[in-house]
């Protein structure tokens, strides 16, 4: 009945968009005036009881002199906001000359208190008053949202004033936060190449609250609680999980309360997400989602969470953020630079073009410490996490400081096709500085990309969910620590590889008689007396030992150096050059952690035997970590035996014959 009460209203608040913009407004723009008008007409409706206390406080601080007005009119009104105009939306509905119309509703909106001030200004609402006005829509918009079809307050409304019989039920905050989703999801199918951007399909949300709450859900006490977000969009996330602790909570008896914090740097998005904590009732909550870049300028700095999920932009350029805080090769960001335990740096700040990995580190940043839970994350990403960049790099690195501490529990790969703006494949990573004793150092691969049931309508590039029973066989896997097909456990180490540059001696041959160009010394005397010397030495010097014969010149270091090019090439047969690598050799090793013997092992076993001469340069000597789901999960295609193959041609060849025969009979009857 509830679910009903809430579809009639979303159905309801969308035929306003049929009904007035249609003609006015583009369909993919419905949304600029749609989701600011439902929010102040939700305001609007909390607001109207208390609307005479607020005016009568307003007076007596104006006659009073006080500036500082409005802690005591939102006091006055009960809530976390007020307005303080004379109106209420429902008196607007009399006007009848536009520019009335306009100084009236222009008035009211500048009655809101500044946190609701912000979001229109951040949906840029007040831009849209001219195209409405010109076109003659105001009214009926605000006659559509105060209609007496549709109720958006959290009162009942009756047929009289009996109060005995309900003729809209009440629609609480939650209830509102439910419509107000349900609009935005609404919008985002009608502009499918921004909604990943801004909304996480909810089985993925609540298959990553899984992941950080039902762990730990028997260790969870009458307590306040921290969720966070750094890429918050419309704060999907952060409902979900606050919701997901509070049930747990409840089957444990456990009376918690859960505080929300999350930042955005979209302004319309970031409009959304206050304005859904404002209409569910949070005005705390509200308060703290923070408008910016969490790259750089974070909003919260010095805060630590108990959990934390997100869903960071992948394959996206971080650019401006790198120049905000000083060009990548200056950032000095504790966030993003590390020191191992033997005093190694790592550097973590991956290539220009994908920042997803610094959204991981920031999370990291603000674990708590010095608490029994520490701190749990969820956060999907793409494939590009998990192997991206050469051993050294910054993406390499960042993963080399999560597995060397050993914060990664989990990495779950999801099926293709379950985001609306993307059909790539996306992996969840799960983070704990609190791992269980079987856990520790050891990291969990779970190959969930199978495990998918089909949508019955696509929404955008969407055609595949998780349903609860996928969710939950996918959290038995988890919990259980399965080694399966779809689940194996590793070792830390398992996923570390040094990365090795492997040298061999430059050999050398000499050919005296060849040409030495006229413009390689500036004077012509010069170069007569170093070919003359070059000659000379021909007469006694080994021709395949260029050390020798260079010092049979008795020229000095830097005219060989000219001449060299010149007058030699390489010769495996000749006398190798002590300390002088041929960089057409040069070869590079990857070579695992796990290898058995390590870095002289294998170059005993698979270098020394075919290249004696081989040495390392230990100074380009790199360590590197990567995850492959392919290495431990793909499973090549069986091959047919040749029974099989015969057998198919045989099946093919007399369905041709078929055909031919149909044709031909075929045409003998014409």
């Amino acid at each position: 009945m509830y679910n009903q009460l809430q579809n009639s209203i979303v159905s309801f608040i969308w035929g306003i968009a049929d009904d007035c913009l249609r003609d006015v407004y583009v369909r993919g723009k419905y949304r600029d005036v749609i989701l600011p008008m439902t929010v102040i007409r939700r305001l609007d409706a909390m607001l109207e009881d208390s609307k005479p206390a607020v005016l009568e406080m307003k007076n007596k601080m104006d006659e009073a002199g006080i500036t500082n007005q409005w802690p005591a009119l939102c006091n006055a009104a009960g809530q976390a906001f007020c307005n303080a105009s004379p109106f209420l939306l429902k008196d607007l509905t009399s006007r009848a000359k536009k520019q009335t119309l306009k100084a009236d509703f222009e008035a009211y909106l500048d009655g809101f208190s500044p946190n609701v001030q912000e979001i229109l200004e951040k949906f840029k609402f007040k831009n849209q008053i001219d195209t409405m006005i010109d076109a003659d829509i105001l009214g009926a918009v605000i006659e559509k949202f105060v209609s007496p079809s549709i109720n958006l307050s959290p009162k009942c409304i009756y047929t009289d004033d009996t109060k005995q019989t309900v003729k809209l039920p009440a629609l609480d905050n939650h209830g509102m936060g439910t419509v107000f989703e349900e609009l935005i999801r609404k919008f985002n199918e009608e502009n499918n190449e921004e909604a990943g951007e801004h909304w996480t399909p909810r089985d993925v949300v609540e298959i990553m609250a899984d992941l950080i709450f039902v762990p730990i859900k028997d260790k969870i006490k009458d307590a306040t609680y921290s969720c966070y977000d750094g890429a918050c969009g419309t704060g999907g996330m952060l409902t979900v999980a606050q919701n997901r602790l509070l049930d747990l909570a409840k089957e444990n008896d456990k009376n918690v309360s859960i505080h929300l914090f999350g930042q955005e740097i979209q302004p319309e998005t970031y409009a959304i997400c206050k304005a859904d904590m404002l209409l569910k009732g949070d005005g705390e909550q509200a308060k703290h989602i923070s408008y910016g870049s969490t790259l750089s300028a974070d909003g919260n700095a010095t805060r630590q969470f108990d959990f934390m999920l997100s869903n960071p932009p992948y394959g996206k350029s971080w650019k401006v953020d790198a120049e905000k805080m000083g060009g990548k090769k200056d950032i000095l960001d504790s966030r993003f630079n590390a020191y191992m335990e033997d005093g190694t740096q790592l550097q973590m700040l991956p290539k220009i073009s994908d920042g997803q990995l610094l959204f991981l580190l920031n999370n990291v940043a603000k674990m708590k410490h010095d608490t029994p839970l520490g701190s749990r994350i969820a956060e999907v990403h793409n494939g590009s996490s998990l192997f991206s960049g050469d051993a050294g790099s910054g993406e390499s690195n960042a993963r080399r400081y999560l597995i060397e501490n050993d914060l990664v529990e989990a990495i779950i790969a999801l099926p293709d096709n379950m985001f609306y703006n993307t059909g790539i494949g996306t992996f969840v990573w799960v983070l704990s500085n609190r791992k269980e004793k079987r856990r520790v150092g050891k990291i969990q691969l779970i190959d969930a990309s199978k495990m998918k049931s089909p949508l019955l309508k696509n929404m955008g590039k969407k055609n595949v969910e998780f349903t609860p029973e996928i969710r939950s066989e996918i959290m038995r896997i988890f919990m259980d620590m399965e080694q399966s097909e779809v689940s194996m456990i590793f070792d830390n180490q398992d996923f570390a590889y040094w990365n090795v540059t492997v040298e061999r001696p430059l050999r050398l041959r000499v050919f005296p008689d060849r040409n030495i160009p006229d413009d390689v010394f500036k004077k012509a005397d010069e170069l007569t007396s170093v070919k003359a010397a070059v000659l000379k030495a021909a007469e006694t010097a080994p021709l395949d030992d260029w050390t020798a014969f260079a010092k049979a010149t008795k020229l000095k270091a830097a005219a060989l150096k000219k001449i060299r090019p010149f007058i030699t090439e390489t010769d495996s047969t000749a006398v190798a050059i002590t300390g002088e690598a041929d960089t057409n050799l040069r070869d590079t090793e990857l070579i695992a952690f796990t290898y058995e013997g390590g870095i002289e092992q294998f170059m005993k076993n698979e270098v020394y035997s075919y290249a004696p001469d081989a040495w390392i340069d230990e100074n380009k000597t790199a360590v590197g970590y990567e995850v492959s789901f392919t290495k431990y999960f793909y499973k090549a295609p069986g091959i047919k035996s040749m029974k099989e193959i015969v057998d198919s041609l045989h099946a093919l060849e007399a369905e041709a014959d078929g055909m031919l025969s149909d044709i031909v009979g075929g045409l003998i009857n014409e």
